[in-house]
């Protein structure tokens, strides 16, 4: 009798993927926002958008990865705080333009389809859009056999949000004088990682669930902190002050991203020690021998996104900022001069 030539003997499970998809659509119900249309399991994700509402409406898109932060969560087994990191660096992105974020689509693929660990992820997506206030309409789960290894997985996304295009930030009306207010990240959040677990896992030899006293919690517990999603408090902070800039600072920390929230001509010089460097970032460099320089070009040290405002309206965006759970600095301030990044 020669061999089964089924789809299910070459890997791909047809019925797991049937079962994840009804785990996925109870999550994405929890999501749902004016404009969504339909529901998970059609060709696409539909979305009307109001025009009534809207004069001169710009979508704007992003998208992102995890990135090797998926190698914590497949050491620890635990999977659901990647999907909000997923959501979080992109709609951060297109948040720095003022947009707000209206649908969120997701790909996840796998070696192997296990509808626990499918549903694991996606609520992590779920619980990412509702801190967003977007809605997830859409995605794809693709069983690829042979292509990863064993519990391993890939997870991306995909952000669409709006802002009137007399209101979308690009950075070109800062000016020099302007304040740099830096806005605390919740910790690594995802960038910087294969460095990270070099240092760890590698140099250091820890594991996941190792105590560490510096740390008050394990290992796995500080690498999986999620990612901060800023969208309701810096909506509310472009209603009420004059924000001509907003960075996501993302892999490349300041050095990388702050210059994209800032006008040519202009110069944004930091001055360090002005905010609270949270725990990790001390531990990894004492664990890794790294050199300050490199600590801050690759990891946000402690500031998660960034907005450029008027001297006069820092106190005010720090209340609301605050008023929203966020704590926010004056770190730096602009000057005429080369662009970039200058450290003080």
């Amino acid at each position: 009798m020669g061999e089964e030539m089924t789809y299910r003997a070459a890997g791909v499970d047809i019925e797991a993927g049937y079962e994840a998809v009804r785990r996925i659509k109870e999550h994405a119900r929890t999501t749902h926002r004016p404009g969504v249309m339909g529901g998970i399991g059609s060709f696409g994700g539909l979305f009307s958008l109001d025009l009534e509402r809207y004069r001169r409406p710009v979508l704007v898109s992003g998208t992102d990865g995890v990135g090797t932060k998926l190698k914590v969560a497949f050491m620890t087994g635990r999977h659901d705080t990647v999907g909000i990191d997923a959501v979080a660096y992109c709609v951060n992105d297109i948040l720095c333009h003022g947009a707000e974020p209206l649908f969120f689509l997701d790909y996840l693929a796998l070696g192997r389809l296990d509808p626990a660990v499918v549903e694991a992820v996606v609520a992590g997506v779920a619980e990412g859009c509702r801190r967003a206030g977007c809605a997830l309409i859409g995605g794809e789960t693709a069983e690829m056999p042979g292509f990863y290894q064993e519990g391993e997985y890939d997870l991306a996304g995909f952000a669409v949000g709006v802002v009137e295009q007399d209101r979308l930030i690009d950075g070109s009306r800062t000016r020099a004088g302007d304040v740099v207010l830096g806005i605390a990240s919740t910790g690594l959040q995802s960038s910087g990682f294969s460095l990270v677990r070099r240092i760890v896992f590698e140099k250091a030899g820890l594991t996941v669930d190792r105590y560490v006293a510096e740390l008050g919690r394990t290992v796995g517990e500080e690498l999986l902190e999620p990612t901060g999603i800023y969208v309701p408090a810096v909506l509310a902070l472009v209603e009420k002050c004059d924000v001509r800039g907003l960075a996501n600072i993302s892999g490349g920390g300041l050095p990388e991203n702050l210059p994209r929230a800032v006008g040519r001509g202009l110069q944004a010089v930091v001055e360090k020690g002005s905010w609270p460097v949270p725990p990790v970032f001390g531990w990894l460099q004492q664990l890794g021998g790294v050199a300050e320089e490199e600590m801050y070009r690759t990891f946000n040290m402690g500031i998660g996104m960034v907005a450029v405002v008027p001297e006069e309206d820092v106190d005010q965006a720090r209340a609301v900022l605050k008023s929203h759970g966020w704590e926010s600095w004056p770190v730096g301030r602009l000057v005429p001069g080369d662009e970039g990044v200058r450290f003080s």
